[in-house]
């Protein structure tokens, strides 16, 4: 059976947004960059959610990069937020953009969110990348945190996108599945697991939406325009999720 086409970007006639958002792990770009590029470019994205964008020495100056290659521009992250970075199209108004440090575990890594609040049209949305810590504890408690930082963001609608770094039986994928829509579960599109990228065998990434956003389709893409499985199998160590969502207006 053929794969259902994957929806357009465009503006609806009652003023709602439909936008595509791509959430990446990266690897630091320390693989194939001009696969990445490709990749990116071949998905058409509006928003991406980037994790383990680069942090250390010229980390702007590869982030910038990145963008330019693809057509898009830098919103907000980076080093600032540990490693997740937000990028946009032009399509996009920002209005907002902060970064925000989770509390540091002594002996773990130090994580955060980029936050931003966009707008398409009329539509406006909260959006936050996120990459959740490989300790369960901590895990679950900034999942937690994640919720709690997408309430308080002036939006009527938000995402959260990122590698959340366990299964969907996971305590921490289940609390946020609990209060917010899983794109894969809802309208499944493309394949499903994520990692490796090489052999992929679970699902750790994923697109979530505030209740009242329209999750049209999402999941690992496949089948688009200029998109190749070895590009995808280079790129990064692992496969990116991308969702077609709707986005209403007031």
């Amino acid at each position: 059976m053929a794969m259902p086409t994957l929806p357009d970007s465009r503006t609806e006639p009652d003023g709602s947004a439909v936008i595509r958002v791509l959430s990446y792990n990266i690897r630091s770009m320390r693989d194939d960059r001009a696969a990445l590029v490709r990749v990116i470019r071949a998905c058409e994205p509006d928003l991406v959610c980037v994790q383990e964008a680069p942090r250390f020495f010229r980390w702007r100056k590869y982030a910038s990069r990145l963008a330019r290659a693809t057509g898009l521009v830098v919103l907000g992250g980076g080093a600032p937020a540990a490693g997740p970075l937000l990028l946009c199209s032009l399509r996009a108004t920002v209005e907002s953009a902060e970064d925000v440090l989770l509390p540091l575990t002594p002996g773990l890594h130090r994580r955060g969110f980029a936050t931003a609040i966009v707008r398409f049209g009329r539509a406006r949305l909260g959006v936050l990348s996120c990459h959740l810590s490989l300790h369960a504890g901590e895990r679950l408690e900034q999942a937690g945190m994640l919720l709690d930082r997408l309430k308080g963001l002036d939006a009527p609608h938000a995402i959260a996108a990122g590698d959340i770094n366990e299964r969907p039986s996971g305590r921490a994928f289940r609390l946020l599945a609990d209060e917010l829509q899983d794109g894969w579960a809802v309208s499944p599109w493309g394949t499903e697991h994520t990692h490796s990228a090489t052999a992929p065998s679970q699902r750790i990434d994923a697109v979530f939406a505030t209740p009242g956003i329209e999750v049209l389709a999402c999941g690992v893409p496949a089948a688009l325009p200029g998109l190749a499985e070895s590009d995808l199998r280079s790129a990064t160590d692992h496969l990116p999720v991308l969702a077609t969502l709707r986005v209403p207006a007031p």
